[in-house]
């Protein structure tokens, strides 16, 4: 199922720049891993995904949201969030409205398969594969706080990866401070 088991480490490793108690919308959420992790953190978090009977059991920690985003409208017009969290999820032409759905200072978390994949496994078709740069092309003129993309070997057998973390705006002081836990230096 998609979105299932523990939260991704690269959506732990910065949900702390998540402004304290803010509104956060995890798109194509599936069971709620990052939903659950969130709301636990204070969060208010608005879950979207096409599976109701995923949702189903999101209702009592999240505003839950069922719409098919790729064969309607999207569901949220005008809304702001202070993050936006994807992973596992590739639709090009909803890439500007999820920029769009940032809050001034807004967090972006994205993470999801890359070229190279089709190598290793699932997915493997060009469509769900991100090209060389494409989230920094996507979500240029937002600050950029971390990037990667390339081959992740963990867990085994490992994919093929790329990841942002983005903020609208200038950067402010909790963008600045590294992940808790972290050394500095």
């Amino acid at each position: 199922m998609h979105g299932s088991g523990a939260p991704s480490p690269w959506v732990q490793r910065w949900a702390h720049l998540i402004r304290s108690g803010g509104c956060v919308l995890d798109v194509a959420c599936g069971s709620g891993r990052h939903v659950q992790m969130l709301a636990e953190a204070g969060h208010r978090v608005t879950a979207l995904d096409r599976d109701g009977a995923a949702l189903a059991g999101l209702q009592t920690v999240a505003e839950c949201i069922q719409a098919d985003i790729e064969a309607g409208p999207w569901p949220l017009p005008g809304r702001r969030f202070d993050a936006v969290v994807v992973t596992n999820y590739l639709w090009r032409p909803l890439l500007p409205t999820l920029r769009d759905a940032l809050a001034e200072a807004g967090v972006l978390i994205y993470e999801t398969f890359a070229d190279g994949q089709q190598h290793i496994g699932r997915p493997s078709r060009p469509e769900f594969l991100l090209q060389p740069g494409e989230l920094l092309q996507a979500f240029a003129g937002l600050w950029v706080v971390a990037f990667e993309d390339g081959f992740d070997a963990h867990p085994a057998p490992g994919r093929c990866v790329q990841r942002i973390v983005a903020v609208r705006g200038a950067p402010g002081p909790r963008t600045l401070q590294p992940p808790p836990g972290k050394l500095t230096g």
